[in-house]
C-alpha cells in the first residue's frame, strides 16, 4: 500500500510546474505504516501552516509583514481548524513539523497558545518559528536564542527535541530547521534508539534523497535538503551553499538515522508541496505541504 503510494506521488510531483491552481486546494491525504504498533491507531500530520497574525503590541513594521505574508498564506487558519477538527472526530494527535507560524509575534504566541490550549500537540520547530524578519539576519544558533524563551513557552514539548510514545510508538521530534542536527539532538536519539521501540521520526527539513533532490532541482535553483552531499551542491547560488552546507555532526546524524533498523518513518516538511519517498532507499519520508492534511493510520 506505502510503496504504491510512493510510485503515484512521484509522478505527479516530477511534474509540478505544471499542476494546475488545484495544488493549492486543501486536500485530505490518507497514508498507512505497517511499524509494530502495540495497536492500531491514526495521527494527523500537518506542517508550514505559516499562520501571520500581528497587532499594536508590535511596531507597524510587524504590522505590514503581516497583511504581506498573509497573501502568502491565505489558508493558514482553515487548515488548522479543519486539522483540528479532524484530529478530535478521530481521537488523533496532531503532529506538526514546523513552520506553525510564520514569525515571531505576540498575536501568533497567542493563537499557538490557543490552539495547544484546546488540542493535543505534538511539535518539531522549523526555522519560522525563530523569524523576526524574514531574510532578516543569518539563521543560526544566537539568532534562534534571540526568542526561543519566548517561543517555546507557547508549546506543550520541548519543540528543539523531544519523544512521545502513543501504542509502542515512540514518536522523536528533532529541531533540523537550519539544516543542521546539534550535538545535544544526536546524543537525545540515540537515548530515545535505545529504548528499543519503533521509532517515527519529526523533522521540519528533509534529509537527502536523490529523486527527491531531482525534484527540488527542477523547480529550485537550490533543493532546500539537509545533507545534500557537497558535490551536489556545486549549483548551489552561494548564500545556499552556505545556508545548507552539512557539518560534521549532521553528517554523523543522518548517517546514524539510515543505519537504524527500529527508525520506521520520517514526518517532515518545509518544501511546501506533499510528497512520500524513501530516505537511504528503505525510510518512508513523508512529506506534507502547506495545505494537506495528512491521516496516517499506524499498525
Amino acid at each position: 500500500m506505502y510503496f504504491e503510494a510512493y510510485c503515484k506521488l512521484t509522478v505527479i510531483y516530477a511534474n509540478i510546474e505544471k499542476m494546475s491552481l488545484d495544488w493549492f486546494i486543501m486536500k485530505t491525504i490518507t497514508s498507512r505504516l505497517k511499524i509494530g504498533a502495540d495497536k492500531s491507531f491514526e495521527i494527523i500530520h500537518i506542517s508550514d501552516t505559516h499562520i501571520t497574525f500581528a497587532d499594536e503590541r508590535n511596531e507597524e513594521r510587524k504590522i505590514a509583514l503581516a497583511k504581506d505574508r498573509a497573501n502568502c498564506f491565505p489558508e493558514a487558519q482553515k487548515v488548522l481548524t479543519e486539522a483540528c477538527r479532524t484530529a478530535k472526530e478521530r481521537n488523533a494527535v496532531i503532529m506538526h513539523t514546523g513552520d506553525l507560524i510564520d514569525f515571531v509575534s505576540f498575536a501568533n504566541f497567542d493563537a499557538v497558545k490557543k490552539l495547544t490550549d484546546e488540542n493535543d500537540l505534538f511539535m518539531a520547530a522549523g526555522n519560522h518559528e525563530f523569524s523576526h524578519y524574514l531574510g532578516e539576519a543569518k539563521e543560526d544558533a544566537a539568532y534562534r536564542n534571540l526568542s526561543l524563551d519566548m517561543v517555546q513557552r507557547s508549546f506543550r514539548n520541548n519543540i528543539r527535541m523531544a519523544s512521545r510514545i502513543i501504542n509502542g510508538i515512540n514518536f522523536v521530534a528533532l529541531d533540523n530547521g537550519y539544516y543542521l542536527f546539534e550535538p545535544e539532538q544526536l546524543d537525545f536519539l540515540k537515548a530515545e534508539v535505545q529504548k528499543g521501540l519503533p521509532v517515527v521520526l519529526l523533522i521540519h527539513t528533509p534529509l537527502f534523497a536523490q529523486e527527491l533532490y531531482d525534484i527540488c532541482m527542477q523547480k529550485w535553483d537550490n533543493a532546500y535538503l539537509a545533507g545534500v552531499p557537497e558535490e551536489l551542491m556545486q549549483c548551489y547560488p552561494p548564500d545556499r551553499y552556505e545556508q545548507q552546507k552539512a557539518d560534521s555532526t549532521t553528517l554523523e546524524t543522518i548517517k546514524y538515522i539510515s543505519e537504524q533498523k527500529n527508525i520506521k518513518a520520517i514526518l517532515t516538511g518545509h518544501l511546501h508541496f506533499t510528497y512520500e519517498g524513501l530516505f537511504a532507499g528503505k525510510i518512508p519520508q513523508l512529506i506534507n505541504g502547506c495545505t494537506d492534511i495528512r491521516i496516517i493510520e499506524i499498525y
